[in-house]
């Protein structure tokens, strides 16, 4: 997975929030195409949207799994998953930039569509339209089922057993 150790998930604590802002910096600040504000602008509006998803998740799904993504005991992304109607639910998953492209996702992803074929439930989730990461759920058998604003919901079934 990586020269620097092994790759771990561990719960988040109250103690990772200056790491889990400067990740949601870091990777919805591009997404976001706020690049003409000046600095103190774009981080307060940074702050106000990265609250706005904390609480959104929170309240939305209070049985998700909030967890940190580790190499070697350091802290290099997030994943937030939920099981809701039967199915899935991969409400966040991100990285830091310099370490996308390594299978961190990947096999992040695969664990997951593991876990929902054992229960016999779908794998769902949104992605930002555009977002390079949607080739990524395509090649691992998401399909698209709806475009709602600017964010296409995919849907992964089981077919594990088909597949293997």
């Amino acid at each position: 997975m990586s020269e620097r150790g092994a790759l771990a998930l561990r719960s988040e604590t109250a103690a990772d929030r200056a790491f889990l802002r400067a990740l949601f910096g870091a990777v919805r600040g591009p997404e976001l195409g706020l690049g003409g504000l000046d600095a103190a602008t774009l981080d307060t509006l940074l702050d106000l949207q990265f609250a706005a998803q904390q609480q959104s998740f929170r309240h939305g799904y209070p049985q998700a799994r909030f967890e940190v993504i580790e190499v070697g005991g350091a802290a290099v992304g997030r994943m937030v998953v939920a099981q809701h109607a039967g199915a899935f639910l991969l409400l966040d998953i991100a990285l830091l930039p310099e370490w996308r492209g390594r299978g961190i996702g990947g096999g992040l992803l695969r664990g997951l569509q593991q876990q929902a074929a054992a229960a016999r439930q779908p794998l769902r989730l949104n992605v930002v339209l555009n977002n390079p990461a949607e080739a990524l759920y395509r090649r691992l058998g998401f399909k698209e089922t709806g475009v709602s604003g600017m964010h296409r919901a995919m849907e992964w079934e089981n077919t594990m057993g088909e597949q293997q």
